[in-house]
């Protein structure tokens, strides 16, 4: 479904009033600073908010009779030294949180996680044929605010006392659905602003907004636990709400909103040479800005493109189901770290449940520098698809040494998570910006078309079924023990790899025959990491 061409869009309100204040605009350089900035910002308010979940778990579904909770990590010891005591069902009964406190409380408690990942994938694909025709601006806040305000429903449970399981089940499913609208929206606009040079380590810096933000989450959730578990959601539910605002009033969707040429204009003639990026977007004065309504239509002429067209464009298949494994992985670790860690002995030693919280972000700071090496590799070594299946390779024996040795000692433990969570989130974090796009910018779209929303909705709505599905199977699987759960992660850490066979065999073949270049050609800035999967093919 195409725009209408007449659409206008307006300038931001901060940034008109920012205008009007100094007199003259910015320059090229601080736009793209404050894109990056604001939607940095904003996705990592949506990771905090779903973060809270994991954290209550061992609350809500009781942990360990005669765990201590200590102080907080940084703030005193993490590992708080305790003789195991065994569940005692009696007493279990009279804590936790009803419905999640009996016998079937991990089950339901995955059945809260999937309730919401379900709804995610499925938004996603409607959020991405939206985010390519709709305001991205005004679509990113709607779905910000109305992800804090169900977010904060969720722990309103704790004080109206609410002790039905359909009540959060519902605002689970309704979040997920508020939630999808963010990461379609945020690829799309990264992708307007910046063209294809070095996108993979751009990215993969812009990406760390996803370890960022379960970070601050777990933090936030674990620091006013002690108030009661509701207020571990409210926080994060009124900080993503509040961060919409701050998309409202500052986030240029497209640099011809603002008066800025394309980023991702390709030349008339494809076989032309693009003109350079810096040539590609001129900018008008402000003044131009604020009289030319050719300007503020210039985002709105282009046509988003059907997600079945967007389905059949190379490359965007494999990585889909790539990511369908390697997101189920994530996710897992997500959803349950927490949860595992509060529950496993450590050095014979056991920890709180709000230390067990703050201890599993270490994970995703390894996953921040696995997000920009993989970046990096894939700029340097033309070739997304390689580095993607080496992580997920590197990923099956780090897990396995995570199991098995991580209960020897604490500094092994959080050695070995940071490694894990490295390469884990490596190819999860190339896979949803750099990968997508660029298929969302491939050079089989016609000039009028945009697919940056619909691309990155199929590949990153693919992956959102894998990760409700990975927090469903664990809390099934890990009544059996957590052996068993590891299995499953490894077994889909290899899957996700070969998926991705042909593109890597392809890559390999293209870079052992590639020609030398004669003289009459040019590079130019379009060659990208994407290469050859990505080349033009109808």
């Amino acid at each position: 479904m195409s725009r209408n061409s007449d659409t206008m869009r307006k300038t931001p309100p901060g940034i008109s009033f920012i205008r009007s204040i100094r007199g003259k605009d910015w320059s090229l350089k601080s736009y793209r600073y404050l894109v990056l900035l604001i939607t940095f910002i904003a996705y990592a308010s949506y990771h905090a908010s779903r973060k809270p979940s994991s954290i209550v778990k061992s609350v809500l579904y009781p942990d360990p009779i005669g765990t201590s909770e200590g102080n907080l990590w940084p703030l005193g010891n993490v590992f708080i030294k305790e003789e195991f005591v065994s569940f005692d069902r009696n007493r279990a009964k009279n804590k936790g949180w009803y419905p999640f406190n009996g016998t079937d409380g991990t089950l339901k408690l995955g059945e809260i996680d999937v309730a919401f990942l379900a709804c995610y994938s499925l938004g996603m694909f409607v959020a991405g044929h939206l985010g390519d025709t709709l305001d991205l601006r005004l679509f990113l806040t709607a779905g910000m605010i109305g992800s804090g305000i169900f977010v904060g429903l969720f722990g309103m449970g704790y004080f109206w006392n609410v002790h039905v399981f359909w009540f959060y089940l519902v605002m689970q499913m309704a979040a997920g659905l508020f939630q999808a609208t963010g990461w379609p929206s945020v690829v799309a606009v990264i992708g307007n602003w910046f063209g294809k040079r070095k996108r993979g380590l751009i990215m993969g810096v812009w990406n760390a907004h996803t370890s960022v933000g379960n970070i601050s989450g777990s933090l936030l959730a674990a620091a006013v636990l002690d108030y009661g578990w509701g207020w571990s959601f409210i926080v994060p539910g009124a900080l993503i709400a509040s961060s919409g605002v701050l998309v409202y009033l500052f986030l240029p969707a497209y640099p011809e909103d603002i008066g800025f040429g394309s980023a991702t204009a390709s030349s008339a003639k494809p076989d032309s040479p693009p003109l350079d990026e810096e040539a590609q977007i001129q900018k008008g004065t402000a003044v131009a800005v604020e009289k030319s309504s050719s300007l503020k239509q210039g985002s709105g002429s282009r046509k988003g493109i059907g997600l079945s067209e967007a389905c059949w464009m190379p490359g965007v298949i494999p990585f889909a189901l790539c990511l369908f494994f390697s997101k189920l992985v994530a996710y897992t670790f997500l959803y349950w770290l927490p949860f595992y860690l509060n529950q496993t002995e450590i050095g014979g030693e056991y920890v709180s449940v709000k230390s067990a919280g703050n201890l599993s972000t270490l994970f995703d700071v390894g996953g921040i520098f696995g997000g920009i090496l993989a970046g990096h590799m894939s700029d340097k070594l033309n070739a997304r698809a390689t580095t993607a299946a080496s992580f997920m390779f590197a990923s099956i024996p780090t897990m396995l040494l995570y199991r098995i040795y991580g209960n020897i000692s604490h500094t092994i433990n959080i050695l070995l998570m940071m490694i894990t969570g490295f390469f884990i989130n490596g190819p999860y974090a190339l896979i949803t910006t750099a990968v997508s796009a660029d298929l969302g910018t491939h050079s089989s779209l016609r000039v009028d078309s945009r697919a940056l929303a619909a691309v990155t909705a199929i590949i990153d709505g693919t992956g959102s079924v894998g990760a409700a599905l990975g927090p469903l199977l664990t809390g099934l699987i890990s009544t059996k023990g957590w052996d068993a759960v590891f299995v499953m992660l490894m077994a889909c850490a290899l899957i996700a790899a070969l998926l991705l066979s042909r593109l890597v065999i392809a890559e390999i073949t293209d870079k052992s025959r590639k020609p030398i270049p004669s003289s009459n050609e040019q590079k130019t800035p379009e060659a990208t990491g994407s290469q050859p999967l990505l080349r033009n093919q109808r």
